[in-house]
């Protein structure tokens, strides 16, 4: 079996094991109630926001694409982000490495610089996410110490562990030039035949991480990551209101965001648009947590994953014909 056939079967397992975990007990005729009860102007703010902030991560690329061209357009890295995560959500990680051939074709710039922007956005979204779980924790204590003795005594870790993340972020940033010149002694190691090759994708791939030579950037690109994490959080407040049973319990902005930390765990496991890992996860959160009923709590799974999976497939899908984005493009990403 190739390594594709085991990655694909890999995601299917995972995705069934956990609807599986997430529908378990559940009342079906419950279920369906419990949907139809739904006040549904709130998902129509969710969707909105779904859009918005997709757009401040776009906004967001074009800080990190700066030193590869500075005239990156909003609509562009639009485009790239929403075909992205299009891709994700039937192939999970291909979207990864469709942005930057995307961006590449839209903005006629090179492809491996392009990845390099992915990459660091990855590890500013990395920092940026572990950084707010550690404040979750330090301000939540008090609620997790029910399900966890003993989590009160390291509160204070928690906060420390939190300024350290923000601390080694800031020295990764401004010391990028160290970083890769380690890296580039490494390419020792790379058989002759291969050295050039892979010495001209490794400089393409270093011009990616550019911005670390624009620190007047810097402020502007951490803005931009709080906004996104930002409004992820507002994502998950809104649906709140969407169900009396949730009303009733008052769940407020912290509520929403551990909801959206657990959310990101949810979707780092290796399934297509976070199917089963995200409705498990949020339904054993709310319940467990949060004293949710399971219905209603399954019932908030489903319906902010399927606004959040019908906007960016919809979204990306128009913007894949638009752009005359070729399946090839998919099958280099996929091969990357």
């Amino acid at each position: 079996m190739s390594k594709k056939s085991i990655r694909y079967a890999t995601s299917f397992l995972l995705t069934a094991l956990f609807m599986y975990l997430a529908f378990r007990g559940i009342d079906r005729d419950a279920l369906w109630n419990s949907l139809r009860g739904v006040h549904w102007g709130w998902m129509v703010l969710l969707f909105l926001g779904s859009i918005v902030s997709h757009l401040a991560r776009a906004w967001r690329w074009q800080y990190l694409l700066y030193p590869i061209k500075p005239t990156v357009s909003l609509r562009n890295s639009f485009s790239a982000v929403m075909i992205g995560y299009m891709v994700n959500n039937f192939l999970p990680r291909v979207g990864e490495f469709v942005r930057p051939y995307t961006i590449g074709n839209l903005e006629n710039i090179s492809k491996s610089a392009s990845l390099g922007t992915v990459v660091i956005e990855r590890i500013i979204d990395m920092i940026t996410f572990l950084s707010i779980l550690l404040i979750v924790f330090f301000l939540y204590t008090d609620s997790f110490a029910q399900l966890f003795p003993g989590f009160e005594s390291l509160k204070i870790f928690f906060l420390l562990g939190a300024i350290l993340l923000t601390g080694i972020f800031i020295l990764l940033f401004f010391k990028a030039d160290l970083f890769f010149s380690l890296l580039r002694k490494l390419l020792v190691i790379v058989p002759r035949k291969l050295r050039n090759k892979v010495e001209s994708k490794f400089d393409s791939f270093v011009s990616g991480f550019g911005i670390a030579n624009h620190p007047g950037k810097f402020a502007m690109i951490a803005l931009s990551s709080y906004v996104v994490w930002g409004l992820y959080i507002v994502m998950m407040y809104l649906p709140f209101f969407s169900f009396d049973a949730m009303v009733a319990h008052r769940l407020d902005f912290g509520a929403a965001t551990f909801l959206m930390v657990v959310s990101g765990v949810a979707f780092a496991f290796p399934t297509s648009g976070g199917f089963g890992t995200y409705h498990s996860f949020t339904s054993f959160t709310l319940t467990q947590l949060f004293h949710i009923d399971p219905v209603t709590a399954l019932s908030y799974s489903i319906l902010t994953h399927e606004v959040g999976f019908f906007s960016t497939t919809s979204i990306g899908m128009y913007f894949f014909i638009k752009d005359h984005v070729r399946v090839s493009d998919v099958v280099a990403g996929e091969q990357q």
